[in-house]
This record gives C-alpha cells, structure tokens and sequence, in this order.
C-alpha cells in the first residue's frame, strides 16, 4: 500500500456539495465563496430541479469563481455539462453513464469522481476504468439521500489500497467526521452539515471540518 494519490488538483480535505434548497439562486456563488474561504478544497455543483439554461448559469458562475480561487469545481452526473460550464470534472452515480464516455469527453485531465456506496467490488471496477476519487456512503442518516444504502466507515480502510483519494459521503457533521477521517477518508463531502443560514455561519462551519483534517488527517496541509 503506497496511500492515496493525490492528482489533478486533489488534495486531502472538505467537499463541499451545494443544494438549492440551502443555497437559493440569489445566494448560490455566496455561500460556495464563505465555503472556499473557511478551506473547502473541492466544490461540486448538485441541482436537479432546474431548466437546462438555468443550471448552465449557475455552473458557469461556479466555474469563475473556482478558477479564481484555484479550487476545482465537480459537476453531479452530467459530464456535458461540466463540458459546457468549463468545469475540472463530473462526479457519476452507478447510474450515470460510464466513466469511459465521461473521459472521453472530457478529456484526460479531467476529475472523474464514482459513487462506490459501501462495496469495494465497486470502488475496484472504478479505479480500473479510471475514476480519479471513490466515494463511498451513506455512513449516517441523510436528508438528501434518504434511501441510500448504509455504509459501514470500515470500508474506507479496506479502500486504502486502491491508492485513491477516498470520500466520505451523507449526513457527514462536525461531530462525525474526524471519526471517518481517522477510518480513512481523505475527503468529506458535506451538504446540510455546511450549507444554509449566512455566510458567515457558512466560513465558520467549513473552517470547522478543516480543523478535523488539520487534526486527524497525515496528508493535510494548510
């Protein structure tokens, strides 16, 4: 086991995920901005309610003030419009197309990130077709995958010689989460955990979860 390796941007620490039910239109670039100031290191852009137009918008947005700040910007399941907005990758459920078609239009520095649930066959067969981070949950009781299946924090650890960053995913908190970094998560993506109210409320929550990877994970730097 040689531990995770760290490309294309990628790097040890909070994942935050938006949702319009916490982060409105109007508050959207806001609240991702509080976000990147109190250290987040990834941001993905979730919505699936929007028009087409609308969502192309947001993500656009998204994409120049990631690039400004030089944090990479995943797009949730559609690679055309990651393609369209100028994102760094897509993040793809079982359900979402292949890695391969994803890859291939996106290109060969893109980030490929694939949910993995709590099995390792999955995580296995992603890391064959290229995935560049493995995101394993729910660990907890999640408000925005209610029905997703459970996983046990033992699987980051099994996950450890794949040599990929792995995410912990659902109901993740700052009451949880140095448990799933001392499991081995190398990220924590974080919905309802960090989005929603000001955003102040916002800086101060993600500079909580980055004091949890200053504390607990080896890899992390400031």
């Amino acid at each position: 086991m040689t531990g995770p390796v760290f490309a294309k941007g990628l790097r040890p620490g909070l994942y935050a995920i938006t949702d319009s039910r916490l982060l409105p239109d109007h508050q959207l670039v806001a609240g991702v901005a509080a976000a990147i100031r109190g250290g987040a290191v990834l941001i993905q852009y979730r919505e699936k309610d929007l028009n087409t137009a609308d969502k192309l918008r947001q993500a656009t947005a998204l994409t120049e003030l990631c690039q400004r700040e030089g944090v990479p910007l995943i797009i949730n399941d559609d690679p055309y419009l990651a393609q369209q907005c100028g994102a760094d990758g897509v993040h793809l459920g079982q359900t979402d197309g292949s890695i391969e078609t994803a890859r291939h239009l996106l290109g060969p520095d893109a980030i490929i990130g694939v949910t993995c649930h709590g099995d390792l066959a999955l995580a296995e067969t992603a890391r064959t077709r290229g995935a560049d981070y493995l995101a394993f949950g729910r660990f907890f009781t999640s408000e925005t995958k209610p029905g997703a299946p459970r996983a046990e924090a033992v699987i980051l650890g099994k996950a450890a010689d794949l040599n990929l960053p792995r995410t912990a995913i659902g109901g993740v908190t700052t009451d949880n989460g140095a448990s799933l970094i001392q499991a081995g998560a190398d990220l924590l993506a974080v919905v309802g955990g960090l989005f929603g109210g000001s955003s102040k409320q916002i800086e101060s929550r993600a500079r909580a979860f980055t004091r949890l990877f200053a504390e607990h994970h080896p890899l992390f730097k400031l």
